[in-house]
């Protein structure tokens, strides 16, 4: 009677293990495919991560680029004019003035027509106020990093 059990317990086990490995050989195949697609999307990501952080890299020099003085040749500087657009993009003076490279202090000064702006900072000016409400964000941002 003991060797009819054993001989039972022994082909029960056989029988499971055949029905398991049916059944895991396949959750091993997509597994392994997972994981390659997985190590696939890190390696994209990273080089997308590159990209990104080469062109903030270039933005941030170019926005940083004083614009060329030419810009202000037949522009007239009016401090309300100024003072429309900055609330016009929703910016405080220190933002503006990020923007436009002078201080929040000189902004207010401009904006009350209490100092005038040189030529070179009128083409800051001028390069600004050609600016987008969306397109200032994104500068600032960039300016801000």
């Amino acid at each position: 009677m003991g060797n009819l059990i054993h001989e039972l317990r022994n082909e029960i086990t056989r029988l499971a293990k055949k029905e398991i490995k049916g059944q895991i050989t396949p959750l091993k195949a997509a597994s392994a495919k997972y994981r390659h697609d997985i190590a696939e999307l890190k390696r994209v990501t990273r080089d997308l991560e590159k990209r990104l952080a080469h062109l903030e890299r270039q933005e941030r020099k170019r926005a940083k680029k004083p614009p060329l003085p030419e810009l202000a040749e037949g522009k007239r500087f009016f401090p309300r004019g100024l003072k429309s657009h900055r609330a016009k993009l929703g910016l405080s003076a220190a933002d503006y003035g990020l923007l436009a490279g002078v201080s929040g202090k000189m902004i207010y000064k401009y904006e009350r027509g209490e100092t005038k702006p040189r030529r070179a900072q009128v083409a800051k000016l001028v390069a600004v106020r050609d600016l987008g409400k969306r397109e200032a964000r994104r500068r600032l941002t960039l300016l801000k990093k």
